[in-house]
Protein backbone atom coordinates (compact mmCIF):
# COMPACT_ATOMS: atom_id res chain seq x y z
CA UNK A 1 0.00 0.00 0.00
CA UNK A 2 3.15 2.36 0.61
CA UNK A 3 4.18 1.50 -2.65
CA UNK A 4 1.07 2.71 -4.45
CA UNK A 5 0.74 6.10 -2.11
CA UNK A 6 4.17 6.65 -3.29
CA UNK A 7 3.20 6.43 -7.02
CA UNK A 8 0.03 8.24 -6.63
CA UNK A 9 2.29 11.08 -5.32
CA UNK A 10 4.94 10.64 -8.25
CA UNK A 11 2.20 11.26 -10.72
CA UNK A 12 0.67 14.15 -8.67
CA UNK A 13 3.72 15.81 -8.43
CA UNK A 14 4.39 15.09 -12.35
CA UNK A 15 1.03 16.70 -12.95
CA UNK A 16 1.93 19.36 -11.13
CA UNK A 17 4.86 19.97 -12.58
CA UNK A 18 3.41 19.86 -16.20
CA UNK A 19 0.47 22.42 -15.65
CA UNK A 20 3.28 24.59 -14.11
CA UNK A 21 5.51 24.30 -16.60
CA UNK A 22 2.58 24.85 -19.41
CA UNK A 23 1.31 27.90 -17.54
CA UNK A 24 4.67 29.22 -17.63
CA UNK A 25 5.34 28.58 -21.67
CA UNK A 26 2.08 29.93 -22.26
CA UNK A 27 2.65 33.05 -20.26
CA UNK A 28 6.12 33.93 -21.43
CA UNK A 29 4.34 33.10 -25.14
CA UNK A 30 1.71 35.81 -24.70
CA UNK A 31 4.36 38.31 -23.54
CA UNK A 32 6.68 37.23 -26.32
CA UNK A 33 3.72 37.80 -28.68
CA UNK A 34 3.32 41.49 -27.37
CA UNK A 35 6.57 42.41 -27.74
CA UNK A 36 6.76 40.96 -31.50
CA UNK A 37 3.59 42.96 -32.24
CA UNK A 38 5.09 45.91 -31.16
CA UNK A 39 8.59 45.57 -32.81
CA UNK A 40 6.60 44.50 -36.09
CA UNK A 41 4.83 48.01 -35.30
CA UNK A 42 8.23 50.21 -35.16
CA UNK A 43 9.49 48.44 -37.87
CA UNK A 44 6.74 49.48 -40.24
CA UNK A 45 7.24 52.85 -38.64
CA UNK A 46 11.05 53.09 -39.52
CA UNK A 47 9.81 51.06 -43.12
CA UNK A 48 7.59 54.47 -43.87
CA UNK A 49 10.06 56.79 -42.88
CA UNK A 50 13.08 55.15 -45.19
CA UNK A 51 10.95 54.88 -47.70
CA UNK A 52 9.79 58.73 -47.48
CA UNK A 53 13.19 59.68 -47.31
CA UNK A 54 14.17 59.48 -51.02
CA UNK A 55 11.60 62.54 -51.27
CA UNK A 56 13.53 64.43 -48.80
CA UNK A 57 16.33 65.70 -51.51
CA UNK A 58 13.16 67.60 -53.04
CA UNK A 59 11.56 69.53 -50.09
CA UNK A 60 11.74 73.01 -50.67
CA UNK A 61 14.97 73.03 -52.43
CA UNK A 62 16.69 74.94 -55.74
CA UNK A 63 17.84 72.52 -58.21
CA UNK A 64 19.57 72.63 -61.93
CA UNK A 65 17.55 71.56 -64.63
CA UNK A 66 19.73 68.57 -65.14
CA UNK A 67 18.69 67.41 -61.53
CA UNK A 68 14.77 67.69 -62.56
CA UNK A 69 15.17 65.89 -65.55
CA UNK A 70 16.77 63.14 -63.50
CA UNK A 71 13.99 63.33 -61.00
CA UNK A 72 11.29 63.07 -64.07
CA UNK A 73 12.82 59.80 -65.64
CA UNK A 74 13.30 58.33 -61.83
CA UNK A 75 9.88 59.16 -60.83
CA UNK A 76 7.44 58.78 -64.48
CA UNK A 77 6.81 55.64 -64.37
CA UNK A 78 6.02 54.92 -60.64
CA UNK A 79 1.95 53.91 -59.60
CA UNK A 80 0.65 56.61 -57.52
CA UNK A 81 2.91 59.44 -58.23
CA UNK A 82 3.64 62.69 -60.57
CA UNK A 83 6.09 65.04 -60.99
CA UNK A 84 4.62 68.73 -62.46
CA UNK A 85 7.22 70.70 -63.92
CA UNK A 86 6.41 74.63 -64.82
CA UNK A 87 8.91 76.25 -67.20
CA UNK A 88 10.81 79.48 -67.49
CA UNK A 89 8.33 79.66 -70.77
CA UNK A 90 5.39 78.75 -68.98
CA UNK A 91 5.49 75.32 -70.05
CA UNK A 92 2.98 73.04 -67.59
CA UNK A 93 3.50 69.39 -67.76
CA UNK A 94 2.76 66.50 -65.30
CA UNK A 95 4.80 63.48 -65.95
CA UNK A 96 3.77 60.62 -64.87
CA UNK A 97 0.24 60.66 -63.00
CA UNK A 98 -1.52 63.84 -62.70
CA UNK A 99 -2.25 65.33 -58.88
CA UNK A 100 -3.86 67.97 -57.14
CA UNK A 101 -1.14 70.11 -55.85
CA UNK A 102 -3.14 71.01 -52.53
CA UNK A 103 -4.50 67.50 -51.58
CA UNK A 104 -2.37 65.36 -52.91
CA UNK A 105 -5.07 62.97 -54.61
CA UNK A 106 -4.13 61.69 -57.88
CA UNK A 107 -6.40 62.60 -60.97
CA UNK A 108 -6.22 58.84 -62.26
CA UNK A 109 -6.13 60.15 -65.66
CA UNK A 110 -3.95 58.48 -67.99
CA UNK A 111 -0.21 59.00 -67.27
CA UNK A 112 2.12 61.24 -69.46
CA UNK A 113 5.30 59.08 -70.36
CA UNK A 114 6.45 61.26 -73.09
CA UNK A 115 9.74 62.96 -72.14
CA UNK A 116 10.13 64.57 -76.29
CA UNK A 117 9.09 68.18 -75.26
CA UNK A 118 11.03 67.86 -72.22
CA UNK A 119 13.85 67.82 -74.09
CA UNK A 120 13.15 69.80 -77.39
CA UNK A 121 14.44 72.94 -77.10
CA UNK A 122 11.84 74.62 -79.33
CA UNK A 123 8.99 73.56 -77.08
CA UNK A 124 7.93 75.43 -74.13
CA UNK A 125 8.21 72.34 -71.77
CA UNK A 126 12.28 72.11 -72.39
CA UNK A 127 13.73 71.76 -69.38
CA UNK A 128 16.31 74.07 -69.24
CA UNK A 129 19.81 71.53 -67.89
CA UNK A 130 21.30 74.51 -66.67
CA UNK A 131 18.49 76.37 -65.48
CA UNK A 132 17.15 76.71 -61.87
CA UNK A 133 13.84 75.30 -60.55
CA UNK A 134 12.32 75.48 -57.34
CA UNK A 135 11.45 72.21 -55.95
CA UNK A 136 8.66 71.22 -53.29
CA UNK A 137 7.15 67.81 -52.38
CA UNK A 138 3.47 67.35 -52.17
CA UNK A 139 1.59 65.00 -49.94
CA UNK A 140 -1.65 63.74 -49.77
CA UNK A 141 -4.07 63.18 -46.20
CA UNK A 142 -2.15 59.98 -45.02
CA UNK A 143 1.11 62.05 -45.35
CA UNK A 144 2.10 59.67 -48.53
CA UNK A 145 4.45 61.76 -51.10
CA UNK A 146 2.23 61.91 -54.30
CA UNK A 147 4.25 63.99 -56.35
CA UNK A 148 7.31 66.56 -56.80
CA UNK A 149 6.26 70.58 -58.57
CA UNK A 150 9.36 72.10 -59.90
CA UNK A 151 8.99 75.94 -60.97
CA UNK A 152 11.76 77.31 -63.00
CA UNK A 153 13.15 80.47 -61.13
CA UNK A 154 14.12 83.86 -63.33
Amino acid sequence: MGSNATAALKLGAAVFLTIAFITIVVALFISSTDAVKEGQTQFSSIQTQLSQTRYNIYENTTLSGSQVMNAVRQFNNETQFGVYVQTGKNGLTYYGNTFNQTTGEIDGTAKNTNLLPAQDEANNNYINPSGKFKSSVVRDANNMVRGIVFVQTK
